[in-house]
């Protein structure tokens, strides 16, 4: 379903909004035609997310909603506090929310991460999720668009702020779970290394023999427990098609990242 209604929050570029679905049907989301959209990789990210009844959980960077709104599906009883520095994104994560009848247990906070205050929920959440910017700027081309470069590229925060903005919200013990470009692997290591332990590496594979494009990354705080590198999950079978095990985790349900 393609346009806008009067009840849509508006566009900073001006666009219209498109209703897809996520999680087979599960989902409603409604996202910029234009601007940054939503593919597998919030997707899975949230089926990587092992909350649990009655937890807290923090997603840094919410966009539109896709990650909060597949974990909800899946994990129902949790409630989430969503960080978006968009006015307009922001207003469609609130939307989104409504629209999938869960905004009474999501708060969506318009706030760029790198100005909130030191002390905000410091200590206040089970879990933290963030699909950060892929690109630091002086490796990006930027998109035309101004919502895919500001999704896509480092601006202000860089990758370190954002892990160090988690660890800050994290309870004693509390998870932290991320997807990110491999070739970025090195950074997020590095930030994770201070303060971060029981970190495991899920690399995604487009197929079988290919080099992961993005890796799933998960860990604990104030753990000293040494790294994992996990076996992952093959995306797409050689005869086309997703595998049965991504398929499955693109429908709702949750990935185990062996840990």
């Amino acid at each position: 379903m393609n346009g806008s209604t009067a009840a849509d929050p508006p566009l900073t570029e001006g666009s219209l909004l498109t209703e897809d679905a996520l999680l087979g049907g599960r989902v409603r989301l409604r996202q910029p035609r234009d601007g940054y959209r939503a593919a597998i990789d919030p997707v899975l990210l949230a089926a990587a997310v092992p909350a649990l009844p009655g937890e807290r959980v923090l997603d840094l960077g919410c966009g539109a909603g896709a990650v909060f709104l597949c974990l909800l599906a899946r994990v129902p009883d949790v409630a989430v506090t969503a960080v978006e520095r968009d006015p307009a994104m922001a207003a469609l994560a609130g939307a989104n929310a409504a629209l999938n009848g869960v905004g009474d247990r999501v708060t969506v906070v318009e706030a760029d991460l790198s100005t909130l205050e030191r002390s905000w929920q410091a200590g206040a959440f089970d879990q933290a999720v963030a699909n950060p910017p892929y690109l630091t700027a002086d490796r990006a081309d930027p998109s035309p668009s101004a919502g895919r470069a500001s999704a896509g590229v480092e601006a202000g925060a860089d990758l370190a702020d954002w892990i160090g903005r988690a660890h800050r919200c994290l309870k004693p013990k509390g998870r932290l779970t991320l997807v990110h470009r491999a070739d970025r692997l090195a950074d997020l290591l590095s930030a994770l290394g201070r303060g971060f332990g029981e970190v495991v590496v899920f690399p995604l594979w487009p197929k079988p023999g290919r080099d992961a494009a993005r890796v799933i990354v998960t860990a604990r705080k104030g753990v000293r427990t040494p790294l994992r590198l996990s076996a992952g999950l093959v995306l797409h079978a050689e005869a086309g098609g997703y595998t049965k095990a991504a398929d499955a985790a693109l429908r709702g349900a949750g990935l185990d990242l062996g840990r």
